[in-house]
């Protein structure tokens, strides 16, 4: 059998679709996708751990990077 991936763009077309599983009594799951690779997650997380990184002023960038 085929496995369906939908993206609606809104709460209401998410209601809808699983309105309309329920009621054809589809099985389906929830599945939150995840905003960044975790393998990037993880090197930004060990990297603050041993106190490698440096942090960033939003309103002077170029003094915060060393730039100038």
């Amino acid at each position: 059998m085929e496995t369906l991936v939908m993206h609606p763009a809104n709460k209401e077309q998410l209601a809808a679709l699983k309105a309309i599983a329920k009621a054809l009594k589809i099985p389906f799951e929830k599945k939150e996708e995840e905003q960044y690779d975790p393998t990037f997650v993880k090197m930004v997380k060990d990297a603050e751990e041993r106190g490698q990184f440096n942090e960033v002023d939003p309103n002077d960038i170029w003094e915060s990077l060393g730039l100038k």
